[in-house]
């Protein structure tokens, strides 16, 4: 049976990867997508004509789709997602910016309504390997810091990747300041904090996803570093969230957790 897929932000550039990714996988059709504006010309962004956009939630009817992929923007993704599970549609998210409190609600709801779905900080495999390296290597460094570098549209800061990397050593590792008497010159310049773990946002034009974890101690020092040099590496990541999405019922949070 076709699983009928809908992709909100298809007009974006990682919406328009999904797109690609969807179209060459047998089994699965793109029915509709959801973008800010109107589409004159389906062809240009590589939809069917006979595929339904729409322009916000209210026009989209019931059981429109069985999947939703979600490549939006932090200001959008919650309602978005509460919407896809409201419906009975299974959604795989790519838009970070959820708070813990928003994903909380979302997983419950999910429960609930007996809806499986994922969200996924980050797709690419590196950026997973690297979060789990990082939690590894925090039994054994405690004192660590997180650099993350973005293109310049990023809406977010910090990334979701880091913050759920942040986590993921927060879980090995006591909460501490590593330089508790610090004091800033000017202000914010060591970044934010997460238990004790400082965060760094870089956004410059040329970048894509790029993370460091530095660790420190006693006279050494472990640095551990992922590149996404293209939107297509993520897709592989995307690809194994729909295959498998059907297999659950709740929603998850890192693609980790379905591999």
């Amino acid at each position: 049976m076709t699983k009928r897929v809908l992709i909100a932000g298809f007009t974006g550039a990682m919406g328009q990867k999904a797109v690609n990714l969807v179209n060459k996988m047998d089994g699965f059709e793109i029915v509709a997508g959801l973008a800010p504006r109107e589409i004159d010309n389906l062809a240009n962004f590589n939809l069917s004509k006979s595929a339904k956009t729409f322009t916000s939630l209210n026009e989209i009817p019931d059981n429109v789709a069985d999947i939703w992929i979600d490549f939006t923007t932090p200001s959008a993704v919650y309602e978005n997602v509460k919407f896809a599970i409201n419906h009975h549609i299974s959604p795989i998210v790519g838009t970070t910016g959820l708070t813990d409190e928003q994903e909380a609600e979302l997983i419950s709801l999910s429960k609930e309504k007996n809806i499986g779905g994922l969200i996924a900080p980050n797709f690419g495999m590196s950026a997973v390997l690297l979060m789990k390296f990082a939690q590894e290597a925090a039994k054994y460094f405690p004192d660590v810091e997180i650099i993350e570098m973005h293109h310049a549209d990023k809406k977010d800061a910090p990334s979701g990747t880091a913050l759920a990397t942040a986590k993921l050593i927060s879980e090995n590792r006591p909460a501490h300041e590593t330089a508790p008497d610090e004091e800033e010159s000017l202000k914010g310049v060591r970044g934010g904090d997460y238990q004790g773990i400082k965060i760094h946002s870089v956004r410059l034009p040329g970048y894509i996803a790029h993370e460091q974890v530095l660790f420190g101690g006693p006279g050494e020092a472990l640095t551990i570093r992922q590149d996404s040099f293209d939107r297509d590496s993520f897709m592989s990541g995307v690809k194994v969230a729909l295959e498998k999405v059907d297999q659950l019922n709740e929603l998850i949070v890192g693609l980790e957790n379905i591999l």
